[in-house]
């Protein structure tokens, strides 16, 4: 049963209308319509958590280093700007609980589901487990929570899309003039491009590339010279002269100042057949070089190799220093052919190993998480909460994914691995909460107070939006090309962002508020229950 809901609801999420789909959300609904059939179809609860504390924690190893270098950079700015945002979002729900007289739990479930955010109902679940209740009152606790969440969770996405719309046009936000704007700090127009740029200008005769680059801040990679007929590699202290013809990669702006600084493209290509130098991409797969910085490798030194780039998942990075490899990172450099066979046992270099998981480090991870979410805080007022299946694990996975490793525990999964796990965790989830609720959902939605919460639903999420992309843009100067990947509470939504915006600069945005976003939902319906309670 689990998995047949699986199979359909992911199939199912993939039809679109009008260019907008469920996505895996529809696994959700698919088990609502399963577990409608009969209020006898069930699944254990420890399979739902179990598939919660996975996708949460996971996505929290991937977060890691990207959450606190924009906290380094940005401070708590984020973190008080979706504080403020989802507090908003909180009041009007609680203006909905006294106005139309919903129970706690269904108010609970229609913040989560109006703002699209399902570990935020996984974490009121959580917490009304942790009640101590009866176990037929805490069933029909988690019934009405998820009711409120499933009910407004379609119009959440709804209210979402229509207020980036809205808003966007009404302030007259101009895209293409904002990407321009942005291009220096955020190039996303461009891919990395390898060009062979003949030298003819004199301006650096003399200089080492390590004092051009720093003079110029050129973020580019020179790979090899050809000096008359022969092919060499540069390093740091290599000197460019009159007539060499040196090839350079890096993000095409750069490239293009590279060019008209030096000399002139040259449509030609630096025979590797004439030389002992040849270009190769490899897998890093061996854990012992996880973590570590380029600059700490030593490749030039060891084999006489200079790294142009690295691809993660699906982007290409320019290589330097300061680049961490990861597990899973494809590493394209340049080196002596009799040193390739060293260097791919130095990366590893073997797919197979990149699906395999460091069960130590998972295993230790994970439960380090639930521990934490274990521990019951004290607020003012007497409430008391736990993070729970949820804001345990996200807070210790962006630690250790931050750290990535700590003496031989590497602590970091293979991009490939990460993602699997995630995603099968999250449809475990979506699946066992909808099979568990449906008879109780089928039952609401046919009566009247159904409408009232549908309603509420989509006035919620719309204003939420709508007044954070105003207030955002208006009062704290957030670039709105990032401000609406910021309210992308929902794929859908970051997809319908990025259409609009016709550039990546929103999943940029989505990136740097997701971790925040996802804890402050989570401590917030908690919050929002025992308040209400």
């Amino acid at each position: 049963m689990l998995f047949t809901v699986i199979g359909m609801g992911y199939w199912i999420g993939r039809i679109k209308f009008k260019g907008i789909s469920l996505g895996v959300a529809a696994v959700l609904f698919t088990g609502l319509a399963v577990g409608g059939a009969d209020d006898a179809l069930h699944v254990p609860s420890t399979v739902i958590f179990l598939g919660l504390t996975i996708f949460i924690y996971t996505i929290g190893l991937s977060s890691g280093p990207s959450f606190f270098a924009a906290f380094r950079k940005r401070g708590l700015k984020d973190a008080y700007f979706v504080m403020g945002s989802l507090a908003f979002s909180a009041i009007l729900i609680v203006g909905a609980h006294f106005l139309f007289n919903f129970s706690a739990t269904t108010s609970s479930g229609i913040f989560a589901g109006s703002n699209t955010n399902t570990p935020a109902l996984a974490g009121l679940i959580d917490a009304i487990q942790n009640l101590g209740e009866s176990p037929k009152l805490i069933k029909e606790w988690s019934e009405q929570a998820v009711i409120g969440y499933s009910l407004t969770y379609p119009l959440g996405i709804f209210g979402g899309i229509f207020a980036i719309q809205f808003v966007s046009r009404w302030l007259k936000i101009d895209f293409s003039k904002e990407e321009d704007e942005l291009q220096d700090e955020y190039p996303t127009k461009k891919n990395i491009v390898s060009e062979v740029i003949t030298v003819k200008y004199p301006v650096f005769e003399g200089m080492t590339i390590r004092d051009i680059k720093k003079l110029k801040n050129w973020k580019v990679v020179f790979g090899r010279i050809q000096r008359g007929e022969e092919v060499l590699l540069t390093n740091w202290d290599s000197q460019l002269k009159i007539g060499d013809r040196v090839a350079v990669v890096g993000r095409k702006e750069e490239v293009k100042d590279v060019i008209n600084t030096l000399g002139e493209a040259t449509p030609y290509d630096i025979p590797s057949n004439q030389s002992e130098y040849e270009t190769k991409r490899i897998f890093v797969s061996n854990p012992k070089i996880a973590g570590e910085k380029l600059a700490t490798l030593n490749l030039g030194e060891q084999f006489s190799a200079i790294v142009t780039r690295v691809r993660r998942g699906d982007i290409d990075l320019v290589a330097d220093g300061d680049t961490v490899i990861e597990l899973g990172d494809q590493i394209i450099f340049i080196a002596r052919r009799k040193d390739i066979p060293k260097i791919r046992d130095f990366f590893g270099d073997s797919y197979e190993q990149l699906g395999k998981i460091n069960l130590l480090s998972f295993g230790l991870g994970m439960a380090l998480g639930l521990l934490l979410g274990m521990v019951s805080f004290q607020l003012p007022g007497g409430i008391e909460f736990k993070l729970g299946f949820a804001g345990g694990p996200i807070l210790v996975a962006l630690l250790l994914g931050n750290l990535r490793r700590t003496g031989a525990i590497v602590w970091s999964l293979p991009y490939n691995a990460n993602i699997t796990l995630r995603q099968f965790g999250l449809i475990i989830m979506l699946a066992g909460i909808g099979i568990n609720s449906g008879h109780t959902f089928t039952s609401t939605l046919l009566e009247g107070d159904s409408a009232i919460i549908l309603m509420v639903g989509l006035l919620v999420s719309f204003l939420t939006t709508a007044v954070t992309l105003i207030i955002g843009y208006k009062l704290l100067k957030v670039p709105f090309s990032f401000l609406v990947g910021m309210v992308a509470t929902q794929p859908a939504i970051l997809d319908f962002a990025v259409e609009k915006t016709g550039n990546k600069l929103p999943i940029i945005g989505y990136s740097l508020i997701l971790p925040v976003s996802l804890i402050v939902k989570i401590v917030y319906v908690q919050i929002l229950f025992a308040v209400l309670n």
